[in-house]
């Protein structure tokens, strides 16, 4: 199994091109003692050191020349976020192979055409449930894999499946092909082309089945040094870097995880806290309390709901402070909304004495006290939830980008903060609004190569003069920040000709404590309607202290109080905007949407179209 090559001497990488491994190896050589991943293992803690990370690497990368893998070639993982993810994924890159990510929750029919797609060699599958993904299924599925790597072997060890091998057994191999052949994997980074594809990140594919995105070497350095490390993102200026704290948590194969996580590691150096799996993230959060927090939309709902049924469960006294607490949170967040983000002398002195006595502690729970700069993208969030946070003094910027470009597109920077945008150009890069369309394009070092075994879709994302087409309709704000109106695709035309954008009455609507997913409907119809999904447990607590019964989650929605509580919220959602995109009925959706019965995407996001099928009747009896 193992190659020998020509033994000859480790060569000089300083004139190499500086890739993420390159990087990682840089690291263990400068700061070999430097805590770099912590990972909690039966509720420990435990650290992994600069260069016990590169080692990993190394062997893992020499593993992978043992098995015959070569530049140019694929490797894929299939896994929660876990220190190995990081370790596989580093080594395809040391080798200069192509590594792609799926997420955890992709089901058997996505893990077939998205292996299928991308030709993978060499997986990577966490555990059982992973690994029945691709054992199970027929089996000319995956012609190219030659073998699948797993990591915890509970269930699998009975498996009579040949290709299957524990992830001990292929350290071992390579630290037999590392002795061997010392040298072999930084030769293969010392000929790095700057241009060579680096990773595949697939597209959700909320319209048709998933694209693989080639981002390079030189794609991601360019993402990182905009969207990481410029220099009016912090406050003061000061960068991240080895003093800083992170908790790594949304799936490492989406962009935004992989820049903020895996090449924020690569590049700045900042300590990587695994959390135990995204169900613990509030306590995590608690435990960590990072300095450097990114968060989906969704994390920043959850984070807000739950601090409202918390308020509720404490003493009288208790809930007399955080009354007066918010307050001053509610007069803090609008003043430094009025304000670019920035403090007024009032504001300052209500921060100050609202700190001790209430933002101190709620912040300690909520696990931010010590965080300085937030942020949240990948998708809409309601300015209602952002204000709360700058309320409570925490720093959160909206930012704007996406997988085609590295996501690199705009920002929010530090004391130039307009809420409902999100922010301005990154010094340097090429953003335009098309005048016919309102599409945002971009054009810089970052924008992808294109899309694995697709160049006529590749052809179709670029104009004739090469600036991507995002597909996000936007406008300017006072000249200088972008506001995304809608993908172009989702935009509602009614009977009446009115165009209107459905994600603004959701992202409203979602800013509730009480509704987690929005639907909004009304294309070639005569008014607006929309399919409404509670948040279960927030609802749950609020019914019970009314002492209203329930069984299950669609006996609470449909709950005659619950109907109320949500009318309620249409009915203050509905001021906010004209007669024409005002809700006029809504129905409770049934269950809990997810992504296995094809509702959602694995990012979370609604699919519209297989939410009208699915749900056909309850969106006709809306307009019967």
């Amino acid at each position: 199994m193992t190659t020998t090559l020509d033994r000859t001497e480790v060569p000089d990488l300083s004139d190499a091109f500086p890739t993420v491994a390159w990087r990682i190896r840089d690291w263990a050589e400068r700061t070999p003692d430097r805590v770099a991943i912590r990972e909690k293992d039966f509720g420990i803690w435990q650290e992994m050191t600069s260069s016990e990370l590169w080692d990993h690497v190394l062997t893992a990368a020499h593993a992978m020349l043992a098995f015959g893998i070569e530049p140019g070639q694929v490797t894929s993982i299939h896994s929660e976020d876990r220190p190995e993810w990081l370790i596989f994924d580093f080594a395809s890159v040391a080798i200069r192979a192509i590594c792609t990510g799926l997420y955890p929750t992709n089901p058997m029919a996505e893990v077939q055409y998205l292996l299928g797609d991308a030709a993978s060699i060499l997986h990577f599958a966490e555990d059982q449930e992973q690994v029945d993904k691709v054992v199970d299924a027929p089996a000319d599925a995956f012609p190219t894999i030659k073998k699948i790597i797993y990591v915890e072997p509970r269930g699998i060890r009975v498996m009579t499946d040949s290709r299957l091998m524990f992830w001990d057994d292929f350290m071992e191999i390579g630290r037999e092909h590392r002795e061997a052949n010392p040298g072999a994997v930084e030769r293969l980074m010392a000929d790095v082309d700057p241009d060579e594809v680096v990773t595949l990140i697939y597209t959700s594919g909320t319209t048709g089945p998933p694209k693989g995105s080639m981002l390079t070497h030189r794609n991601v350095e360019f993402g990182v040094e905009k969207v990481l490390n410029s220099p009016d993102r912090f406050q003061g200026g000061r960068g991240e870097g080895v003093d800083d704290e992170k908790l790594t948590y949304l799936p490492l194969c989406h962009v935004a995880e992989r820049l903020f996580s895996a090449w924020s590691l690569a590049y700045n150096g900042p300590i990587l806290n695994f959390a135990e799996s995204i169900e613990t993230v509030q306590a995590d959060l608690r435990e960590v309390q990072p300095t450097i927090f990114f968060a989906v939309p969704r994390i920043w709902e959850r984070i807000h709901a739950g601090i409202h049924i918390k308020l509720q469960d404490g003493t009288r006294f208790k809930r007399l402070i955080s009354a007066f607490g918010l307050k001053l949170g509610v007069y803090i967040g609008r003043s430094r909304v009025a304000n670019n983000g920035n403090f007024t002398l009032g504001s300052r002195i209500a921060y100050w004495i609202g700190y001790p006595l209430f933002f101190r502690s709620l912040r300690e729970r909520i696990g931010l006290r010590h965080c300085r700069y937030a942020s949240s993208g990948a998708a809409a969030i309601a300015p209602e939830v952002l204000q709360f946070f700058m309320g409570l003094g925490i720093r959160v910027y909206e930012l704007y980008g996406m997988t085609e470009n590295t996501a690199v597109a705009t920002s929010n920077f530090d004391g130039r903060v307009k809420l409902g945008t999100v922010g301005e150009p990154y010094d340097g890069i090429g953003l335009r609004i098309d005048e016919e369309t309102g599409e945002i394009q971009t054009k810089h070092a970052a924008n992808f190569v294109g899309y694995w075994n697709r160049p006529e879709a590749t052809v179709d994302t670029f104009t004739e003069d090469g600036w991507l087409k995002t597909g996000d309709v936007g406008v300017w704000v006072d000249g200088t920040h972008v506001k995304i109106v809608d993908r172009i695709k989702d935009i509602i035309i009614t009977s009446g000709g009115k165009n209107i954008s459905p994600s603004e009455i959701e992202n409203s609507l979602k800013a509730s404590p009480y509704i987690k997913v929005v639907m909004v409907i009304g294309d070639g119809r005569k008014y607006l309607t929309a399919m409404i999904g509670i948040e279960y447990d927030v609802v749950g607590d609020w019914a019970l202290r009314r002492k209203i019964p329930y069984t299950t989650y669609r006996d609470l929605g449909e709950k005659p109080e619950v109907l109320k509580l949500i009318q309620g919220v249409v009915n203050a959602t509905n001021e906010k905007f004209a007669h024409i995109e005002q809700i006029k009925k809504f129905s409770m959706i049934p269950k809990e949407l997810d992504h296995e019965d094809g509702e959602l995407t694995a990012t979370q996001k609604v699919k519209r179209s297989a939410m009208t099928e699915m749900f056909g009747d309850l969106v006709e009896s809306m307009y019967s």
